[in-house]
C-alpha cells in the first residue's frame, strides 16, 4: 500500500511510523494516562486496515485523522490532545510557506498527484512544470487573498469544487467558440504581425493552427472551430489551380475538354485539401501551448452550416479527408500508427447524412469506421438539438454549451464588433464561458442523513455557496482589458474591441455563459432512495434534483442578467478528490463512498448492467436538463468488424439524444508490439497499467488512449479515475 505525502510524492505505507508517532505523544503525558504498548499496536493495526478498505492510496492527513479517532476511542484523551497539538504546531510551520515544497516536488518529478492531474499533460517536460509551478503560486494567492474563506474551506472539504483555481489569479476565462470565419475572412493579428485573408485552402489551414495555438495560450478551457469556416477557401484554391492547369496545358499545346480539365483540377485540389487537413491534425498534435499541453480543440463538422450547395460539397470534401486521416491516426515514437487525443471531432447527424439514400451517407459510414477505430467523432443530433435549443451549434471543447442566442432578440446588436456579424442572425462563434463551480450532490445527501426536508435545506445552502463562488469568477473577469489577450478580444477570436477597452459588456445579456456544475447524481439518489436513479421509483427524485438546480440558475439569471446554466461536470482529477473528501467526512458507506471515484454528472453508474440503447434513452431526459453542457456515452467492445452496429447506434442517437459518443479502446505496447487492450491490475495496493503479453508496466513504453470525460486522455490518470475506467462494463 502506498501513501500520498503532503507534497504529492508517494511512499510505501509503514505501520511503524504510526506506532512511533503515537508512542511519542504517549510518552509526553503522565504515566497513569498512557496507553499500553498493545493498545498502541492495536491503534496502528486498525488504521492500517481502515486505509486498506479505501481501495486507494490514503493521504498522510487521512491517516493522522484516523489515528486521532482511534486514540480517543481508547479513552486516552490526554494522549489525543498532545497528538493533536503536535499536528497543529506542524501545520503552522507548513503554513508559513505553502508552495515551496510542492513546487520542488514538481521539479523533481516526484509529485504523484501532479503526474496524474491531467490526462493530456506530461508533467516531466519543462513547459508543463512551468505551468504547474505558476499554478501553485496562483492557487496559493487565490486561497489566501482572492476568495472568501468559506468558499475556500468548502472547496478544500469537497462540498464544492472551484474549478481551475490555478488560473484564477489571472483574468482568464474558461472555453469558447472561436470566430474563425471572421479572422480568416477579415484578417487578424498574431504576435504583432498582420495576417490577411488567405488565398488558398492550405494557407487558411496553416493560419487556423496558429490561431488555435494562440487562443489556447490565453485561456484555460477548450475551444472549438468549424470546418465550415475553411470551406470557402476550397473554391478559391480550385479557381487558382484551374488557372495554373490551363496555363500548363497552353504551354504544351494541349486542349483537353472541360470534363478532363475539371478532373485534373479536382485531383490537384484533393491533394491540397489533404495537405491542409494534415497541417491541422499534425500541428494540433505536436504543438505545446504555454500550459504544457496540446491545444484542447474540437473540430465541428456540420454540413447544414454551409451557406450554399457548392460550399456544402466542398465542406464534404474537407470532412471526408479529416475522417480518413483520423482513421489512419498518427505515428508514435516507434513509427506505429496510434490514436491521438486531439483534435476532438464532432459530426452532426442530419437529414442529408442519416439514411442510406441520403447524399452524404458515405460520410456517415466513414464516421462510423473512424469511431470504431479511433473513438471519434462524437455525434450531435441536429433533430434533438433543434428541439431542445432551437439552433444547432457545437459545444466549447468537450461538452460546455452556450445558451441559445438571446442578445440578438434583445436588440443588443454587434457588441463584439465582429467583422462577420449579420443583423437578425443568431450568433454563437465568438462567445465564451466565464467559468465553472461544481456542487457535490453526494455530500448534500450524506449531510442530510437521509432526511428529505434537511436535504432540500442543505441543497439550497450549497447552491447559494456555488452562486457566490460563481459571482467571484464573474467579478474577476469584470474590468479585464482587451490588452490582456489581444488575439481574443482585439483581433477577432472572440471580439474586436479597442485597445484599453474592457470586456465587461460581453459578460451580460447572454453573450457569455457561466456554469453551475454538478456531480454524483447516482450516489445522491442511491443514498436518499436506496435505489439507482434508473429505477422507475427513484427516477422522479433524480429529475426533481435536476430541475431544482435549473430553477436556481433561472433565478440567478433573472437577478443579474448573467447567463447561469447547469453543466454536467466532466470530472477528471476531481472525481478522486470528491471521493476522498466523502470518505474523510462520512467514512466508508457501501455503494456510496466505497470507491475512489464518484459518478460523472447524471451518468448511469459505470458498473451498472444496461443496454446501450436503453442507456442513451434514459440519459437523454437528464441531458435535456443540463443545458449548459453534457455528453452521454456507451461503452463498446472492438467494433471494427461490426460497423453496422455502430451505424445503428448513430441512428438511435439522431432520434433520441442530442450529444453522445461511443467508447472503445486503442492501445499499443512499445516493448512487444501488443495492440490489444492494456490491462489495469492491482499491485501493492495501487492500480497500474500492464501489457498482458509481455508484462510491461513502463507507461513511457506504451500508448494508451481512453475516453476520460468527453475527451480522450493519453497521459494516464489518477487512482480514482483509473479505478473508474477499470470498473466500466460494456453496454453493447
Amino acid at each position: 500500500m502506498k501513501v500520498i505525502k503532503r507534497n504529492g510524492s508517494e511512499v510505501v505505507f509503514d505501520i511503524e511510523k504510526i506506532v512511533a508517532a503515537v508512542a511519542k505523544a504517549n510518552d509526553s503525558v503522565e504515566e497513569g494516562l498512557r496507553l499500553t504498548p498493545s493498545q498502541i499496536n492495536r491503534i496502528a493495526q486498525f488504521v492500517e486496515l481502515y486505509c486498506q478498505s479505501m481501495n486507494r492510496s490514503p493521504s498522510v492527513e487521512e491517516i493522522q485523522d484516523q489515528v486521532e479517532i482511534q486514540i480517543m476511542a481508547h479513552g486516552a484523551y490526554e494522549v489525543a490532545k498532545h497528538y493533536i497539538t503536535y499536528r497543529y504546531v506542524r501545520s503552522l510551520v507548513r503554513r508559513s510557506n505553502t508552495t515551496d515544497e510542492k513546487i520542488l516536488s514538481l521539479i523533481e518529478c516526484c509529485n504523484e498527484e501532479a503526474k496524474q492531474e491531467n490526462a493530456n499533460k506530461n508533467p516531466v517536460v519543462n513547459s508543463t512544470q512551468r505551468d504547474y509551478m505558476a499554478g501553485e503560486v496562483s492557487r496559493d494567492i487565490t486561497e489566501r487573498i482572492l476568495l472568501p474563506a468559506d468558499i475556500v474551506e468548502a472547496h478544500q472539504d469537497g462540498l464544492i469544487h472551484f474549478h481551475d483555481s490555478d488560473y484564477f489569479a489571472q483574468h482568464m476565462h474558461n472555453c469558447d467558440l472561436v470566430n474563425l470565419e471572421d479572422m480568416l475572412q477579415n484578417g487578424t493579428v498574431i504576435t504583432g504581425t498582420m495576417i490577411e485573408r488567405p488565398h488558398s485552402f492550405s494557407t487558411a489551414c496553416n493560419i487556423a493552427t496558429q490561431i488555435i495555438a494562440q487562443v489556447a495560450s490565453n485561456q484555460y478551457g477548450g475551444q472549438s472551430i468549424s470546418l465550415t469556416h475553411l470551406a470557402p477557401f476550397v473554391d478559391i484554391s480550385r479557381q487558382k489551380i484551374r488557372k495554373i492547369v490551363e496555363k500548363e496545358m497552353a504551354d504544351i499545346g494541349a486542349t483537353p475538354d472541360e470534363e478532363k480539365l475539371s478532373a485534373l483540377v479536382e485531383t490537384r485540389l484533393r491533394e491540397e485539401i489533404r495537405r491542409g487537413v494534415q497541417t491541422i491534425q499534425y500541428q494540433v498534435v505536436t504543438l505545446l501551448t504555454t500550459n504544457g499541453q496540446a491545444p484542447f480543440v474540437t473540430v465541428f463538422m456540420y454540413l447544414n452550416e454551409a451557406r450554399n450547395e457548392q460550399e456544402k460539397r466542398d465542406l464534404a470534401l474537407i470532412i471526408e479527408e479529416t475522417l480518413l486521416q483520423r482513421i489512419q491516426g498518427v505515428k508514435n515514437e516507434k513509427g506505429v500508427w496510434v490514436t491521438p487525443a486531439f483534435p476532438k471531432l464532432i459530426y452532426v447527424l442530419e437529414p442529408d447524412n442519416i439514411t442510406e439514400d441520403a447524399p452524404y451517407w458515405y460520410l456517415t459510414k466513414l464516421a462510423a469506421k473512424c469511431t470504431a477505430k479511433r473513438m471519434v467523432p462524437d455525434y450531435i443530433s441536429e433533430k434533438i438539438m433543434f428541439r431542445d435549443k432551437g439552433d444547432c451549434y457545437t459545444c466549447m471543447g468537450c461538452r460546455s454549451f452556450l445558451t441559445p442566442d438571446r442578445f440578438t432578440e434583445a436588440g443588443v446588436g454587434n457588441i463584439a464588433n465582429a467583422g462577420n456579424y449579420e443583423p437578425g442572425k443568431h450568433k454563437y462563434y465568438g462567445r465564451f464561458n466565464q467559468g465553472v463551480v461544481t456542487i457535490n450532490l453526494v455530500d448534500v445527501a450524506l449531510s442530510s442523513a437521509g432526511n428529505l426536508q434537511k436535504f432540500w435545506e442543505i441543497f439550497d445552502e450549497r447552491l447559494e455557496l456555488c452562486h457566490r463562488a460563481l459571482l467571484c469568477r464573474h467579478e474577476r473577469l469584470k474590468g479585464t482589458l482587451s490588452d490582456a489577450a489581444p488575439i481574443l478580444w482585439q483581433y477577432g477570436a472572440l471580439a474586436r474591441l479597442e485597445k484599453g477597452e474592457t470586456i465587461d459588456k460581453l459578460l451580460y445579456n447572454g453573450y457569455s455563459t457561466i456554469s453551475l456544475g454538478y456531480a454524483g447524481l447516482y450516489e445522491c439518489v442511491k443514498f436518499m432512495t436506496g435505489k439507482s436513479h434508473t429505477d422507475p421509483e427513484a427516477t422522479p427524485f433524480a429529475l426533481e434534483v435536476m430541475q431544482h438546480m435549473n430553477d436556481a440558475c433561472k433565478k440567478w439569471k433573472a437577478e443579474s442578467n448573467i447567463d447561469f446554466s447547469l453543466y454536467g461536470t466532466p470530472l477528471e482529477s476531481t472525481t478522486y478528490k470528491f471521493a476522498k473528501c466523502l470518505q474523510k467526512r462520512f467514512g466508508i458507506i457501501p455503494g456510496i463512498t466505497d470507491k475512489g471515484y464518484i459518478t460523472n454528472s447524471y451518468h448511469v453508474h459505470v458498473t451498472e448492467e444496461i443496454d446501450a440503447f436503453e442507456k442513451l434513452k434514459f440519459e437523454s431526459q437528464f441531458q435535456t436538463l443540463s443545458p449548459g453542457g453534457a455528453i452521454s456515452y456507451v461503452e463498446v467492445p472492438d467494433m471494427q468488424d461490426n460497423l453496422e452496429a455502430v451505424l445503428q447506434v448513430m441512428k438511435f442517437i439522431y432520434e433520441n439524444i442530442m450529444y453522445a459518443e461511443l467508447n472503445t479502446k486503442s492501445d499499443y505496447c512499445q516493448c512487444c508490439g501488443w495492440d490489444g487492450e492494456i490491462e489495469i491490475v492491482e499491485e501493492d495496493g495501487k492500480l497500474v497499467w500492464r501489457c498482458p503479453q509481455c508484462g510491461n508496466e513502463d507507461q513511457d513504453k506504451m500508448n494508451v488512449a481512453r475516453r476520460t470525460c468527453g475527451y480522450i486522455g493519453t497521459q494516464y490518470w489518477n487512482q480514482g479515475r483509473t479505478q473508474e475506467i477499470k470498473d466500466r462494463v460494456l453496454h453493447l
